[in-house]
């Protein structure tokens, strides 16, 4: 699955070899004993193994990159994860230097329900509010794979 209008349905091509390299890695990996950090997989595709504890959607702020797809893959716990598009946004902080933009909470957005072994696949076009609380916190172990336009 992944989220995009008609409009974008060509413009990325989710099958090239950067993103297959990501969802092998994502396959073959034992990520129930892989230790959090950061794990190069090829030129342009980094994973990021995340541990941490989801909060309230009301704490949370919907971010962009400019310059990375992310492929946000639950290894185990939930979260609620919150999508709507970057067009129309009001900027609330901007650090270039991490390629991460945050915004103001949008009037209207979505949630996607994601479940271990869920992913999602976020464009630079797509804002999105991870981390959320699906229910109460819990704790989530996950991998960003950041894949460079």
């Amino acid at each position: 699955m992944y989220f995009a209008p008609i409009s974008l349905a060509t413009k990325y091509n989710y099958l090239d070899d950067k993103f297959q390299a990501a969802y092998k890695w994502l396959a073959e990996t034992d990520l129930n004993n892989t230790p959090a950090g950061s794990y190069p997989i090829c030129e342009g595709v980094t994973a990021n193994v995340q541990e941490y504890t989801t909060f309230p959607a009301s704490e949370g702020s919907f971010e962009t990159h400019d310059k990375f797809f992310d492929i946000q893959y639950v290894i185990s716990g939930k979260e609620q994860f919150g999508v709507c598009k970057r067009d129309g946004l009001v900027l609330k902080e901007d650090h270039p230097e991490n390629d991460l933009k945050f915004y103001e909470e949008p009037a209207m957005s979505g949630t996607v329900l994601l479940l271990p072994g869920d992913m999602i696949v976020v464009a630079p076009e797509d804002a999105h509010k991870p981390r959320c609380a699906a229910g109460e916190p819990e704790f989530v172990r996950k991998v960003v794979v950041k894949v460079k336009v």
